[in-house]
């Protein structure tokens, strides 16, 4: 499991592990929770490339849809297929296991929240 506290965030409650130009990508435990019970997770192939905001993938849970977007611009150098095998990790370990894709980026986006400004965000 990542420590949350060195992980950066997104408004769309999206994580990021930053290592060098690469960031592994999952969404909070906040935002799996909002969602409730995930059922199907479909994510952009490796070598796709992305845009920061653009939509890549879908999560869609017993409660509803949610759509998951891109943080950086980048290309995709891998998708967990754990995830898409087995949907529930995104709810029984978003942190750890429940990964999402991992992104070759040039650059690191403007807007990044640490810890604190997160829990804040979301009122924990």
């Amino acid at each position: 499991m990542a420590d949350k506290t060195t992980l950066k965030y997104t408004p769309e409650h999206e994580w990021l592990d930053i290592d060098g130009n690469v960031a592994t990508v999952g969404i909070t435990a906040y935002a799996a929770d909002k969602l409730g019970d995930v059922v199907f997770v479909e994510l952009p192939d490796a070598d796709a490339a992305v845009t920061a905001g653009s939509v890549i993938g879908e999560i869609e849970s017993t409660k509803s849809v949610g759509e998951l977007f891109a943080p950086v611009d980048g290309t995709v150098t891998e998708n967990n297929s754990a995830v898409v095998d087995e949907p529930s990790l995104v709810n029984s370990d978003p942190f750890g296991e429940g990964w999402l894709i991992k992104v070759q980026f040039d650059a690191a986006p403007d807007g990044l929240l640490s810890w604190d400004e997160y829990s804040a965000l979301v009122g924990e």
